[in-house]
């Protein structure tokens, strides 16, 4: 596979790094150009690679041009897009142009319902994308949409779940809590400033069979949620996500939603930012001879997640908890991966939340390189073969792990384990 990776930030590194440091696993990459609006970044990435296959090149996410001379100058074959969602179109049409294939890790903005934003849905994420599905049919080509961790790593496990683990499947529920600490920092950004405003303001959506799609007010429905790895109880609300979008275009199931851990104080800040119009990506105010929105300032003056992420410490838990029946007995399992941040610092330079981002399309890229995920259209990662995805997990640094959670399955597996026979010790 010869590789364009548009967008060398955190995520970026974290898939350079993921397949470098993967050794003779990493073979099925002939070459990666490693292409950002800061050239200076690039390069400074490709020489922490220490790898011929990794070279620099300047890119304009906004200028289809510059992304077609990349194209051609190098042979890609396949695009992975790690800039900002608001920059998806341009790429993504221009892999359609050329005939390459597409892999992002979040899908197409979403926009509110003019008249009941919390209550009905408008333009959903991914619509843009998936109205071309016929095209890319057509032209043969694959285009993977929402391939990171969430989305991505979890919509891989609910369809592990469906395919393993349950005869029927009710609910399939993705969440996401961590212990994370940045000393010295009262607010802090562990991920995308841009994308974090966008996804944690917007309303929230949720799929129940029988309804569809609908939205709901802004960090609704608190739980309490008991993660494995040593996290524990989190609360948990909703919040707008690719996986809600996905899940139910391929899994059979009765409801689907995200709820993610964000803290009571990041809660109310956010909500300060939008009282106060600050979180606008569409209003412009002049600064000077410059124009800029509120949230390309804000992006501008917070403390940098790449800057926090060096004292960062705890671990986050990505996963898909899903509920429904087997063998008869309703069951309850959530499907996991953990990573603690000073880890991921020591291996890859960038922080936790980042590097799992980059499992997902890492992953998938090795099996489109290998033909074992290979359908033209425009597609969720829940479209796919589940467990050749699971088995490379471990290889790349981040093992799924499986909790069962109280049900009448679980208590039958624990009372045949009681009534194991008891065998003789050795003499």
């Amino acid at each position: 596979m010869r590789l364009l990776l548009i967008g060398v930030g955190g995520v970026g590194q974290s898939a350079a790094m993921l397949i470098k440091n993967a050794g003779k696993d990493g073979d099925w990459l002939e070459k990666m150009v490693l292409a950002d609006y800061d050239l200076g970044r690039a390069q400074d990435v490709a020489k922490l690679c220490n790898d011929a296959r990794f070279v620099a090149e300047k890119v304009n996410a906004r200028d289809a041009e510059t992304i077609k001379d990349l194209v051609k100058k190098h042979n890609i074959t396949f695009i992975m897009n790690a800039v900002e969602p608001e920059f998806n179109e341009c790429i993504f049409d221009t892999a359609l142009e050329l005939g390459v294939g597409y892999i992002d890790c979040a899908m197409t903005l979403s926009k509110r319902h003019p008249d009941k934003p919390y209550e009905l849905t408008h333009i959903k994420l991914g619509d843009y994308q998936f109205a071309k599905n016929k095209e890319w049919e057509k032209k043969g080509c694959m285009a993977i949409v929402g391939s990171g961790v969430e989305p991505g790593v979890a919509d891989v496990f609910a369809k592990y779940a469906a395919k393993h683990l349950f005869d029927e499947v009710d609910e399939v529920n993705v969440r996401d809590g961590d212990n994370y600490i940045v000393p010295g920092q009262d607010i802090a950004f562990g991920f995308s400033i841009w994308t974090t405003i966008e996804e944690c303001l917007n309303p929230p959506i949720i799929w129940e069979k029988g309804r569809g799609w609908f939205t709901t007010e802004s960090f609704s429905e608190p739980e309490i949620f008991d993660f494995p790895g040593g996290i524990g109880p989190v609360e948990v609300i909703n919040v707008e996500h690719e996986e809600v979008l996905l899940v139910p275009r391929v899994i059979d199931c009765n409801r689907v939603t995200f709820k993610y851990g964000v803290p009571k104080e990041f809660r109310d800040m956010l909500k300060n930012l939008e009282a106060l119009g600050m979180d606008s990506a569409n209003r412009k105010i002049k600064v000077g001879d410059t124009e800029i929105s509120p949230r390309d300032f804000l992006a501008r003056v917070a403390p940098s997640p790449l800057e926090t992420a060096k004292i960062m410490i705890g671990q986050g838990c990505a996963g898909t908890w899903v509920t429904g029946k087997k063998d008869g007995l309703y069951r309850s399992a959530y499907l996991y991966s953990v990573a603690d941040n000073q880890e991921c610092l020591a291996k890859y330079g960038t922080n936790s939340v980042v590097a799992q981002t980059a499992l997902g399309p890492v992953i998938m890229l090795e099996l489109v390189a290998k033909g074992l995920w290979s359908t033209p259209g425009v597609h969720g990662p829940e479209s796919f073969e589940p467990d050749v995805f699971v088995d490379r997990m471990a290889k790349y640094g981040f093992p799924a792990g499986l909790q069962e959670k109280d049900s009448e399955y679980n208590r039958k597996l624990e009372e045949s384990r009681l009534l194991e026979p008891i065998k003789s010790p050795k003499k």
